[in-house]
């Protein structure tokens, strides 16, 4: 009798990770940062009852998007290291498209003379404002040598 070799059907199936990875997906940053508005969180706070969502619907975290069964769960939710991860993520502003646009290089700006130089993208650090700071002042005593120059 020959041994029967088992099926090893998941390991490499490409379909069913796509499947539960989407199926675990939760809102990005900039998605959460719109919820957070006073208007979108109030109304978030105060769902009416649906049968479909944990809870009802009642016990939803707007910071990280979950909804939970019970107020003990998202109270021990808030406690959690990933909730706390998700709070100082938030804390930064999110990108813009403009921002974005200007770090892929694609700036609508004519760099005319009196144009100011193109500002840096991103939360800002002692360390980039120092730079911006640098860059404006050597913008600056660059546009004072052409008008001398000019006159």
């Amino acid at each position: 009798m020959a041994r029967v070799g088992r099926k090893r059907m998941h390991c490499n199936n490409k379909e069913l990770h796509h499947k539960y990875k989407t199926k675990r997906r939760m809102k990005d940053l900039d998605q959460i940062q719109e919820d957070l508005k006073p208007e979108n969180k109030a109304r978030l706070l105060n769902q009416e009852l649906e049968e479909d969502l944990p809870g009802l619907g009642q016990f939803y975290c707007v910071e990280c998007s979950k909804y939970f069964v019970d107020e003990q769960a998202r109270r021990v939710h808030r406690r959690s290291r990933e909730h706390k991860r998700r709070l100082r993520d938030l804390k930064d502003p999110a990108y813009t498209q403009k921002e974005a646009e200007a770090a892929a290089g694609l700036t609508t700006d004519s760099r005319r003379s009196g144009a100011e130089p193109p500002m840096s993208v991103g939360p800002m650090s002692l360390l980039s404002i120092k730079q911006q700071n640098e860059q404006k002042a050597a913008f600056v005593s660059a546009n004072k040598k052409t008008k001398m120059e000019i006159e």
